[in-house]
């Protein structure tokens, strides 16, 4: 879908191409539901995103999530990764010409990248892992700017439906997926970023043991409309669908128990109480 142009070895996008490529898929983004979304296969070229799938740094000794919501998941920043083409990749996606494609695709304009990849970079889940129905938070507290996109692209080769982790997206009342989408090598999604826009891939991996979910995650922003103090912040918020077995995320809601309804100068003191922690 996008090329990367090598220019004495760097691979970069071109703007021009990268605006017509979002101005194509901009109906399909708008108008898709449970929210704008939008599926791509053969988003990149394969043998590079082969290339950054086999250069993730080592597991061993590393910490995860690991709790009811979410659990065997390991993120790694491009800092970590020894690899020249990963940190090539991550920083193409956080420059000026993928920025124009998502402009042209979602008619957001002033879209800002995240170079400190909070929450994203390198996502690896383990077979047995899930990362459960969620909201994702919505200000970046370094940059003070608000959360809108997200774009997941996928690196598993030969990834059986079998082995489960397909993204589902929820409508906005959590009462139904209507749509999943397999985490296949070169897969995209772009999605809009909201207090209800639902994702995840709830289900534990039934994948070999020598395999795992693996997946590039970059975030996009734009300017807070109001000054910071005056936002409804939220941490990532997990759902509980209906029928199963979910659990209650009851450390974030008292979380925002306490930044709606406490002064923010007794906030500090008020999450040292949380009994949930």
């Amino acid at each position: 879908m996008l090329n990367l142009h090598s220019f004495d070895g760097y691979l970069a996008f071109k703007e021009d191409e990268s605006r017509k490529a979002g101005r194509a898929l901009a109906d399909d983004y708008r108008n898709a539901s449970p929210f704008p979304h939008v599926v791509i296969d053969d988003f990149l070229d394969a043998d590079v995103l082969r290339a950054v799938a086999s250069a993730y740094p080592s597991t061993v000794d590393r910490k995860h999530f690991d709790r009811e919501q979410e659990r065997l998941k390991y993120q790694f920043h491009a800092d970590e990764a020894e690899s020249g083409i990963v940190r090539n990749l991550l920083a193409e996606l956080n420059g000026r010409a993928f920025l124009g494609f998502l402009e042209e695709m979602t008619g957001i304009r002033g879209l800002i990248s995240d170079p400190y990849l909070v929450g994203g970079g390198l996502h690896l889940t383990r077979r047995g892992g899930h990362l459960g129905v969620h909201a994702d938070f919505n200000v970046h507290e370094p940059m003070k700017v608000e959360r809108r996109l997200n774009l997941l692209i996928y690196l598993n080769d030969d990834w059986d439906q079998a082995y489960g982790g397909a993204l589902e997206l929820w409508d906005r009342a959590m009462q139904r997926c209507e749509k999943k989408v397999d985490p296949v090598l070169g897969r995209a999604v772009i999605f809009s970023t909201n207090l209800d826009s639902y994702h995840g891939h709830p289900d534990p991996l039934d994948c070999p043991p020598e395999r795992d979910r693996r997946s590039i995650a970059t975030y996009y922003y734009t300017a807070l409309p109001v000054q910071p103090d005056e936002v409804r912040k939220r941490t990532t918020t997990f759902q509980v669908r209906p029928g199963t077995k979910d659990r209650v995320d009851w450390k974030v809601k008292f979380d925002h128990v306490i930044s709606d309804w406490v002064p923010p100068r007794l906030q500090r003191y008020g999450r040292r109480l949380n009994p949930f922690r």
